[in-house]
């Protein structure tokens, strides 16, 4: 179990005259010790350090978008968007402990991305074969009498342009390098790899392919109470200590501002375009900003570690 994400009064009356380095290792420390946990270096050096081939080249798109602070936000958002799925939505509350480990799920959910992103090619096959070990034994009734399963190919379709929409969204508007031009297809196309080996058949190999398969999704979205319960918990109640609430809150903000306005009336979300625009776009982009220098201190430290080493 992580330990709290606390502050020091020393740390919150002092910090002005600690030396910026130490501030910045601390913080630095609690973030990976909540995303990653305890094994943080041991599983940074099988990542990172360890010989052999990859899935993916250094320069690859995929790699600059999965190592930016901004996926703080884009994972937020995905959780929220994917919720609006009755079927995926009735797996995620009926087997899923996001309630009672939230940590050690987000610590899953960040080792997958790394090992299939950043690892040497047998961890990140290692990784889908854990995932869909899990996903084999998702299976039950939804609420409305449908039935539902983990490895059903169309909600992992659902799930896969979800979260490639949320973490294309938060790199627009909170990454360090925003993909432009041919980078953008080139990434949804390297997310398509993932996709396959987890079993999504035929997934978009482009952004407009990707924008054509999120839509072709609407009909089927609606707000159950199970998502609205998973919203709130999120947004509202997030499993934190008080010190450390300003911060996520901030996090939270950025990620609502990046739903489209369809995705959020059915969650019970507000938009408010004006303060969207002038306070809370502003706001994420100043606590990305405060995470991206906490986790790349040095510029001879390789991007690709900055999420997870």
């Amino acid at each position: 179990m992580p330990r709290p994400l606390t502050i020091p009064v020393e740390r919150l009356i002092g910090h002005a005259v600690a030396p910026t380095g130490a501030l910045r290792d601390w913080l630095a420390g609690e973030l990976r010790q909540r995303v990653v946990g305890d094994t943080a270096p041991t599983r940074a050096a099988e990542l990172f350090e360890a010989d052999g081939p990859r899935w993916f080249a250094d320069d690859a798109p995929i790699r600059r978008v999965h190592a930016d602070a901004s996926m703080f936000v884009g994972g937020l958002r995905a959780l929220l968007l994917q919720s609006l799925h009755p079927l995926a939505m009735a797996g995620v509350a009926g087997h899923s402990n996001y309630r009672t480990d939230p940590w050690g799920r987000l610590q899953r959910t960040a080792d997958f991305l790394a090992a299939t992103t950043f690892g040497p090619a047998e961890e990140a096959q290692r990784a889908v074969d854990r995932v869909r070990s899990v996903h084999a034994r998702v299976r039950g009734t939804a609420a409305d009498g449908r039935p539902y399963s983990a490895d059903d190919p169309h909600l992992l379709r659902w799930v896969h342009v979800a979260e490639l929409d949320s973490f294309l969204a938060a790199h627009d508007h909170y990454g360090e390098r925003p993909l432009t031009g041919a980078e953008r297809d080139r990434y949804v196309a390297e997310s398509a790899v993932i996709a396959r080996a987890l079993g999504v058949p035929a997934p978009p190999e482009s952004e407009r392919a990707l924008r054509d398969q999120l839509r072709s999704f609407r009909s089927e979205l609606r707000g159950t109470p199970e998502a609205r319960v998973a919203a709130r918990y999120l947004l509202v109640h997030p499993p934190l200590p008080l010190a450390a609430r300003p911060a996520y809150g901030l996090i939270a903000v950025a990620a609502v501002a990046l739903l489209p306005r369809w995705a959020r009336r059915p969650l019970r979300l507000p938009y408010l375009p004006v303060t969207e625009a002038l306070a809370l776009r502003p706001a994420g982009d100043a606590v990305t900003r405060t995470i991206r220098w906490a986790m790349t201190p040095g510029a001879s430290r390789p991007h690709g570690r900055a999420a997870t080493g």
